[in-house]
């Protein structure tokens, strides 16, 4: 059951076609009778109508696209209804048919010309490398086109043919043909001057250096850098948080740290940081790493190019996962193909054991959750606890999954219960942040998080609705300015991939811990904004999940690595149980809900669990919880970041070490240039024996 919105887009775009439909039809008819008024109107209307969903609905043109009937196709044929037109025309005179339609050809001829040239800049414009955090001065970017010339030929082509159409509607509408001869110039001469205008990126002094140099330069910069670990990562675009959240981590490295990206398009995914960023998009391209300084990568995630760098033999591996779980996926088989595998503590190591998926236990390194230091603990909760009314609730259920497994998500089977529950008691407040993918499998899910937000916006209504005090929203306006400013690089529009990379080249100087400091203000003006007894529903990347764990009394999730970096707090939680075993099944099956509470779909628990929440001295799991934390995340001594870089710095050396006994047995082996120079000797020695493929054919 597709949502609200999604009916009314659709409806939308079926309403558009129809109207599409209707205006060639019109148009067809009034040209056939004629009827110059019926004529006109249809015309104008249906170029309007494409210049509307060039720019609003460009999902729906793709999809005409698909069937070929493309802005190119729409426009000739509403051209060529127009030529039929104005020779049916009566008044028009007879002899305009022959010098329009060779201007019309020489239009579309125009048109085509300018769209090569814009192919041709753009290619020149693509380099094989994309940095962040690098200057770039030496490679002579230039800044782009304008990309209505240079990246947006429907765009182009439906705006320039603006003057010829209503010239045109002027000789039919006047009876005068010098008006369509002189709008169809115009629209001839505007795309043979933009062809001319993006030549001159072709020209010497605005091209960039060719791929070789390009290279040249990526391996000189190398050189003087000097890498010693990086964070390798490839993904779509809805997966740069899983590179995102280890970009402090890095930071704090010793060493030199480096990202290497596969994707153009994440290289801008990337948050605000000031470790050099690199895209090395082709394989035979990123294998220049090989002979660079660069130790160690860290992976926060697989993907079908991980084995591409793995085969890099100079460099070790080590797989930092973007977070743990009870789930198998937390054990990917893919995980033995790393030297090593990095994890928060113990009970990830017997995970891997239980799971047999060929990962040997001396390969794996527990090393902490360096990440989850800005989640308060429950004794800085505790404090602003007591000074509100309300008990918090967060409500962060995962997603269904790929596998269809009933208890991967608590949202359809449990969702609307739990909210309910959690609902009916005034004095909670509800903060519901589902998983970003809730509903791409199983529409069920997606249907079901309809609800559950249909649930709070009506809570919210019954206790007064939202009614932001003026000068915090004001204040939240500034904070978000403020953090836009920072943590966004300023653009033209008409910006591209290596003017971007132009504009991004050598940072400005703890430009992250601005970000971060920024980023800080910018949530506590957020949740300062809202009245505290306001539900709250709590989608995209701002506040950040763990900015929501410290606004949390409680936590009600499922089986997620959600609850594994929760449990860092200590307080406490509670976890959905939808898979079908009993309690005591789902405890021993997943350790991670062995010091929580067990929901059952009915959420008959909820009432006993909030007692506990505001009554401590009922909390029968507090030293459940802090044993649980140990054995899920290990240590707090030494910090996990201590021993994190530990990890790293002793992987560093065993790449090191390896290859240099890899060097001193190449060392030992004659090389091709001795076995050559051997041979020149030979033959100078004796001459008369060369070898008969050197001898000149008589």
């Amino acid at each position: 059951m597709p949502s609200a919105g999604l009916s009314t887009r659709r409806a939308v775009q079926l309403a558009a076609l129809l109207a599409l439909a209707v205006f060639y039809t019109v148009q067809l008819a009034g040209a056939l009778l004629p009827n110059v008024p019926v004529f006109v109107a249809a015309s104008l209307a249906g170029l309007a109508l494409d210049l509307y969903l060039t720019h609003k609905q460009p999902g729906l043109l793709a999809l005409l696209g698909k069937v070929r009937f493309d802005v190119t196709t729409r426009q000739l044929l509403r051209d060529m209804l127009v030529v039929i037109g104005l020779v049916r025309i009566p008044e028009v005179p007879p002899d305009i048919e022959r010098p329009l339609t060779l201007l019309l050809l020489a239009a579309y001829a125009a048109h085509f010309l300018c769209q090569a040239v814009a192919q041709l800049v753009r290619r020149t414009r693509t380099l094989p490398v994309v940095t962040r955090n690098i200057d770039t001065s030496a490679l002579n970017l230039t800044n782009a086109p304008s990309r209505l010339l240079a990246r947006q030929p429907s765009r182009r082509l439906l705006r320039f043919s603006i003057p010829g159409t209503v010239g045109l509607m002027l000789s039919a509408s006047l009876s005068v043909q010098e008006w369509g001869l002189i709008g169809v110039s115009c629209t001839l001469l505007l795309s043979l001057g933009s062809a001319f205008y993006l030549a001159t990126w072709l020209l010497p002094k605005n091209r960039s250096r060719s791929e070789q140099q390009v290279l040249a330069w990526l391996d000189q910069w190398l050189a003087q850098y000097k890498p010693t670990v990086g964070m390798y990562f490839s993904g779509g675009a809805s997966s740069a948080y899983q590179a995102n959240m280890w970009l402090g981590t890095l930071a704090e490295l010793d060493g030199r740290p480096l990202i290497v990206l596969r994707e153009r398009f994440m290289v801008q995914k990337i948050d605000a940081t000031d470790i050099p960023v690199v895209c090395i998009p082709k394989v035979a391209h990123l294998m220049r790493l090989e002979h660079s300084t660069l130790k160690v990568l860290l992976h926060p995630a697989n993907s079908g190019k991980t084995s591409q760098v793995l085969r890099i033999p100079t460099l070790k591996h080590a797989f930092i996962n973007h977070g743990e779980s009870d789930k198998l996926s937390s054990c990917n088989p893919y995980a033995k193909a790393y030297d090593q595998v990095w994890v928060a503590g113990e009970a990830a190591r017997e995970r891997y054991q239980l799971a047999e998926v060929g990962v040997d236990d001396k390969d794996v390194v527990e090393v902490g959750r360096p990440q989850l230091s800005p989640i308060q603990h429950a004794d800085e909760r505790t404090a602003a606890a007591d000074r509100s009314e309300y008990t918090t609730v967060l409500y962060a259920p995962t997603w269904e999954g790929w596998d269809g497994n009933p208890g991967n998500t608590s949202v359809p089977l449990a969702g609307e219960n739990i909210v309910k529950a959690l609902l009916a008691d005034p004095k909670v407040r509800l903060l519901y942040k589902p998983h970003p993918m809730t509903g791409s499998v199983d529409p069920r899910a997606g249907a079901a998080d309809q609800r559950i937000r249909d649930l709070i916006a009506e809570a919210n209504a019954a206790r007064g609705g939202s009614r932001r005090a003026p000068e915090a929203a004001a204040e939240l306006e500034r904070r978000t300015a403020a953090l836009d400013q920072v943590a966004t690089a300023a653009f033209r529009r008409s910006a591209d991939e290596m003017e971007r990379m132009k504009i991004q080249g050598t940072p400005e100087e703890g430009n992250a811990d601005r970000v971060r400091a920024a980023t800080e203000a910018w949530e506590a003006a957020y949740w300062a904004s809202f009245p505290e007894w306001e539900h709250q529903i709590v989608t995209g990347p701002r506040p950040a999940i763990f900015s929501c764990f410290n606004q949390a009394d409680l936590l009600i999730s499922d089986v997620s690595s959600v609850v594994s970096d929760y449990l860092s707090s200590e307080k406490p939680y509670a976890v959905a149980n939808t898979s079908g075993m009993t309690e005591d099944e789902f405890r021993a099956t997943f350790p991670t809900v062995r010091a929580g509470t067990v929901l059952t779909p009915d959420a008959q628990q909820i009432p006993e669990l909030l007692e506990s929440v505001r009554h401590p001295e009922k909390d029968g799991l507090v030293q459940a919880r802090k044993e649980l934390k140990t054995h899920l995340l290990g240590p707090s001594d030494p910090p996990s970041r201590v021993r994190f870089n530990a990890a790293a710095l002793e992987l560093a050396a065993e790449a090191e070490a390896r290859n240099e006994r890899v060097a001193r047995r190449t060392a030992e082996i004659p090389g091709q240039r001795e076995i050559e120079e051997a041979a020149e000797e030979a033959e100078m020695e004796a001459p008369g024996t060369a070898d008969p493929e050197d001898a000149v054919p008589t």
